[in-house]
């Protein structure tokens, strides 16, 4: 099963049905079918388009806007890890959630520096990806068994200092992303509205040089602002 610490919902592209759209970015056509009937055979996920390449994968974001991107790693125009911004960008609000053979730590912690949302093993059961993309599109983030913590070691050692000091809303912020809590939970325990929930995570992010929550308490950690 794949890793499930909480970050911070954000309100997701659905079809009409409820179901989670996907977009499927994969190169070879027998993996792609077999990923395609696992997602597309429950109720809740839907496969609304497949892309054989990055240039033709943000030209599908843009057009379908689907809440989560499940991506090769290795395509033939180039490293999907590299086009995870991109996807974003093209797509905003989506999550992007890597397939790879390759499951180390340092790729795990490349995924989650460009900004996605997770690390699925090819070698691993269809039923864990398809757990993975509702985590994924909860706002949660999902890597395969053995590769988020070495992921956090490495993005602590690759960030800088924690840059300006956090005000105690934000300390009792990052607290509870250290804890696993979302957005919602975070408002809740707080007695803040939504809204400035985001808006104190958003500058917890900023402040400590952080470019996703996973990012962001990785660096807590190494600065002993988390234990």
């Amino acid at each position: 099963m794949p890793s499930t610490p909480r970050t911070a919902p954000d309100t997701v592209p659905r079809t009409a049905g409820g179901r989670i759209t996907i977009l499927l970015v994969e190169d070879h056509d027998m993996v792609a079918e077999a990923i395609r009937l696992a997602l597309d055979r429950t109720d809740d996920l839907e496969v609304v388009g497949r892309s054989l390449c990055v240039k033709d994968a943000l030209a599908d974001a843009a057009r379908l806007r689907p809440a989560v991107v499940v991506l090769d790693r290795r395509l033939p125009d180039g490293d999907g890890i590299a086009a995870i911004a991109a996807l974003k960008a093209a797509a905003p609000g989506a999550r992007v959630l890597v397939l790879t053979g390759e499951g180390t730590p340092a790729v795990a912690a490349d995924v989650a520096e460009a900004g996605g949302s997770g690390l699925i093993l090819k070698v691993g059961n269809l039923r864990e990806l398809q757990d993975g993309v509702r985590l994924v599109a909860a706002g949660e983030v999902a890597f395969s068994r053995g590769l988020l913590g070495g992921a956090l070691d490495r993005l602590a050692g690759r960030t800088a200092g924690a840059g300006t000091t956090l005000t105690p809303r934000e300390r009792e912020t990052l607290s509870l992303l250290g804890d696993g809590l979302g957005t919602a939970e975070i408002s809740r325990r707080l007695g803040i509205a939504l809204n400035t929930a985001r808006n104190h995570i958003q500058r917890v992010l900023e402040k400590l040089g952080a470019r996703s929550q996973l990012e962001a308490v990785a660096v807590a950690r190494r600065e002993g602002l988390l234990r």
